[in-house]
């Protein structure tokens, strides 16, 4: 798995033990999903979706005849935290991510 966020989401990523990187621009996300589609290796990337808001669109002339990597958007933190409810935010992606609600 990869993540492509902006630098500071990405460094929390790293910290979690996931491959992560940087990017400050949608072209620069852009080039490096490309980088990491042509490379091969991963079985799931996932892109903020404040950098590249339709991340399968910005590849696929690179994916044609690719199964993988899955491309998955997710919220940057601009997005979470713009939510009022931060903590009912959170608690929601954590829910939908392993399927189970817990008290933050």
């Amino acid at each position: 798995m990869a993540v492509i966020a902006d630098p500071e989401a990405a460094q929390g990523f790293r910290l979690a033990g996931l491959e992560a990187y940087a990017a400050t621009s949608a072209e620069e996300a852009r080039a490096r999903l490309e980088n990491l589609v042509q490379a091969g290796g991963y079985a799931l990337v996932a892109v903020d979706q404040g950098l590249l808001p339709e991340p399968e669109k910005a590849v696929e002339r690179f994916m044609r005849g690719k199964d993988l990597p899955v491309l998955l958007p997710i919220a940057g933190l601009k997005e979470a935290f713009q939510n009022p409810d931060v903590e009912g935010y959170m608690r929601e992606l954590v829910k939908r991510t392993i399927g189970f609600d817990i008290k933050l």
